[in-house]
């Protein structure tokens, strides 16, 4: 698929794809023959994994390392990684799951304190008869 296709599909911007591919997160599967990037299902899920850790606050470098990470667990197989890099890519992994279910906690919090600012901000107007309450 097209570039145009992907963005509309992840929900990205062109530039945003682009720069993913500049910085090496997510390249192309392939070239057309006028030199446009063509991508796959693949690539489509691997840009839609940094969408869902972007908000989070991850790096760019976090980000890589966790395709990396998940690449070799999934094309390497359970049996042709050695036990102990296997254990140690599972355990990094386990660290990145640590670490998204804190960052979410983390926006939950923030979240509820948006929500109060809004109802009080809500609740006031109406007192002064400025909105509904």
């Amino acid at each position: 698929m097209h570039i145009g296709q992907v963005a509309a599909r992840t929900g990205l911007s062109l530039r945003t794809i682009r720069h993913y591919d500049e910085v090496g997160l997510v390249r192309p599967s392939a070239r057309s023959q006028g030199g446009f990037r063509l991508y796959t299902e693949a690539d489509v899920a691997r840009l839609m994994v940094i969408r869902r850790m972007k908000p989070l606050g991850f790096t760019l470098e976090e980000m890589g390392e966790l395709l990396s990470i998940t690449d070799r667990l999934d094309i390497s197989g359970a049996t042709a990684l050695e036990a102990a890099e296997r254990e140690r890519l599972l355990a990094r992994l386990g660290h990145f799951e640590q670490a998204t279910r804190e960052r979410c906690e983390a926006l939950r919090a923030q979240l509820s304190k948006a929500e109060e600012f809004a109802t009080d901000l809500r609740r006031r107007a109406g007192q002064l008869g400025g909105g509904t309450a």
